[in-house]
């Protein structure tokens, strides 16, 4: 069985290799990510990995069928970046719908404890021997009203830890959990009441921009956002304003809108050219991380054991119970109990 592995990083050889221990599987790992540009690696394989910012469009879809490629395994839950609805009835996709809730849930506590501490400038104050405390006046948690959208695996844990700093949780969901505890409220009502909003959903083409200069109008004036779920969630160009306009007080992002150019790669001798991010990061009140969320030691295990799972399971069953295809997302609950091929 062979897999041409895209955008392939050091600690994902690393994971992938462990996992394939017993080398069931010939794993070609490529830099690059998969384009229209760098599909044809993929020749002679069976399947192909991809992350999040390998671009699945109809173009590659096409040359990956052409190429008799009958399986796209994404090693992360996310799917926005294959164009699902175009792959179905040409080419299966699966997906690791959860490989460590607490990592991303953990990730965006953390941003969220170094932004209004002021760690992350204390450290690099003490690193100069400046042990001076002027400017570093933060506020307690303890109290403040969190909105939290998406009340999936990682957003309840995310509640979890809020409720652990005695905060008062709101939630917006299109599909509440039920006798979950939490407090549901409308999104107008999320924006108006809390004091820090985190988003924990999927990007959908409804919930794109969902965060834009309508709805952050609407917000508290100081309010912090954090978003470790996807970029375009939010208007950049929005926020920018947003922060310029001291509407909003603070941004811990660990993912971004154009990002797929730039995260994941060293541009440290570079001078970048996506001049909103540069301007963002330059804001003494956002922190960036490039989508370092999910990276943990028990995450990357999880995702390369359901990844290559997957793999074995659609070639030897015919189906996975991680498939997805564009008919899922647009109901309530899947009607499948992917038992068969979503097709």
């Amino acid at each position: 069985m062979k897999i041409a592995f895209f955008d392939a990083k050091d600690y994902d050889r690393d994971s992938f290799v462990r996992a394939n221990k017993d080398e069931k599987y010939e794993i070609s790992f490529y830099e690059t990510r998969l384009t229209k540009d760098t599909c044809r690696l993929a020749e002679g394989s069976d399947a192909v990995c991809v992350f999040v910012n390998d671009d699945v469009n109809r173009e590659v879809i096409d040359e990956l069928v052409k190429m008799n490629i009958r399986l796209i395994a994404l090693r992360c839950a996310g799917y926005n970046n294959v164009d699902i609805e175009y792959a179905y009835g040409k080419i299966h996709v699966v997906r690791v719908p959860a490989y460590s809730p607490y990592a991303v849930a953990e990730h965006a506590m953390a941003l969220l404890l170094t932004s209004v501490r002021r760690i992350h400038k204390a450290y690099i104050r003490t690193k100069d021997f400046n042990f001076s405390l002027n400017g570093l006046t933060g506020f307690d948690l303890h109290g403040k009203t969190v909105g939290v959208v998406g009340t999936g695996k990682i957003g309840r844990i995310f509640i979890d830890i809020c409720r652990g700093f005695g905060m008062n949780v709101i939630a917006y969901d299109k599909f509440p959990a039920k006798d979950s505890g939490i407090e549901y409220v409308t999104l107008d009502e999320l924006w108006a009441r809390s004091d820090i909003i985190s988003f924990h959903c999927p990007l959908t083409d409804e919930n794109r921009h969902m965060v834009n200069a309508e709805t952050i109008a609407k917000m508290k004036k100081g309010v912090v956002l954090i978003n470790t779920s996807r970029g375009a969630l939010i208007d950049a160009e929005a926020l920018l304003e947003g922060i310029k306009a001291r509407q909003i007080g603070a941004a811990c992002l660990d993912v971004y809108e154009e990002e797929s150019n730039v995260f994941f790669h060293d541009y440290s001798g570079h001078i970048v050219d996506d001049d909103i991010l540069a301007r963002l990061i330059s804001m003494p009140n956002v922190i960036v991380t490039s989508h370092q969320a999910f990276l943990t030691e028990e995450a990357l295990s999880n995702i390369a054991d359901t990844t290559l799972g997957n793999v074995e399971e659609f070639f030897r069953d015919e189906y996975s119970v991680n498939e997805v295809c564009y008919k899922c997302p647009q109901l309530k609950e899947c009607k499948q109990d992917h038992n068969k091929k979503c097709f």
